[in-house]
């Protein structure tokens, strides 16, 4: 089983997971203390519903007011996307977290014991990835209603297939290992073999899995806000506050980057943060391939 202070250090020397590590560890400073950053106007019900200054549909430059302007709307660009930042540590880790658990118990049953458990949970498993995940998550979100919730179930139901089969296959690598069978002479319970044996040697292709897989969540909810499928209008969200600008991503003639700020802000902000979920994904993945040599 992998050393986990091996793992750190691992990761600490290799420059590309140092770079990921850093850009995440800001985020989630941004996250942090969203409320002393942007901090929520005197009356304010919601922290999450952008403040806006006025209705009218013309993005504003950044200014002393707005440091980054303000969106379609006057909504405040720099408000949105720090707590945009909350927002997108809520769906991609509570959406992950659940993917990874149904994944790991669905999986581990039909690969230990297989037969017709396993037949039943692979044919379910199929019927999901029959479909395409983006226009599966679209009709659930428009079957229930927009909104941030929506979409965390929404990418929860496309997304637990893959964990499923990923945990199923190494769990029928493992369970035929001298260990296990020893586990089971002596009596151990097939809870406990899977718990205390099966799972722990099974387990890091899906934590490497699920590392790089936060951001594309990210990614796949920004997709769905833009679409208008997510949150709800002046909902701090980068996806949305991207969408807002797609009237301005071009702007008059002679000046077509007049509006630079409304597309380019936001868009950074999910760029980087998926960039630096996909650095440590990878870095994961080189310290846990089993074909590496440890040093």
């Amino acid at each position: 089983m992998t050393d986990w202070k091996f793992m750190a250090r691992q990761l600490l020397r290799n420059p590309l997971s140092l770079i990921g590590i850093i850009i995440l560890v800001f985020f989630v400073i941004l996250a942090i203390f969203a409320p002393l950053i942007a901090p929520v106007p005197e009356g304010h019900r919601d922290p999450y519903i952008i403040p806006r200054d006025g209705y009218s549909p013309t993005p504003q430059p950044p200014s002393n007011e707005h440091i980054f302007g303000t969106t379609e709307g006057q909504y405040d660009i720099f408000y949105g996307v720090i707590w945009g930042t909350r927002t997108a540590f809520q769906v991609g880790l509570v959406v992950i977290g659940i993917v990874v658990a149904i994944g790991i118990v669905l999986g581990s049953l039909a690969g230990y014991f297989g037969g017709i458990i396993d037949e039943i949970i692979m044919r379910i498993t199929d019927i999901f990835l029959a479909f395409p995940a983006l226009i599966l998550a679209m009709a659930i979100v428009s079957a229930i209603g927009p909104s941030v919730r929506s979409v965390m179930i929404a990418l929860t139901a496309v997304s637990w297939p893959s964990y499923a089969r990923l945990i199923r296959g190494d769990i029928l690598q493992v369970r035929e290992e001298d260990y296990i069978e020893a586990s089971r002479g002596l009596g151990a319970s097939s809870g406990r073999v899977i718990i205390r044996h099966a799972l722990p040697n099974a387990i890091y292709p899906t934590l490497v899995m699920a590392s790089l897989d936060i951001g594309a969540i990210v990614l796949a909810a920004a997709a769905l806000s833009f679409l208008g499928l997510g949150a709800p209008e002046g909902y701090a969200d980068w996806g949305q506050l991207t969408s807002f600008a797609r009237n301005w991503i071009v702007g008059p003639p002679g000046n077509t980057l007049k509006y630079w700020y409304a597309v380019t802000i936001p868009g950074l902000f999910i760029l980087f943060f998926v960039l630096g979920w996909n650095l440590l994904g990878d870095a994961f993945r080189d310290i846990l391939d089993p074909r590496l040599a440890r040093r």
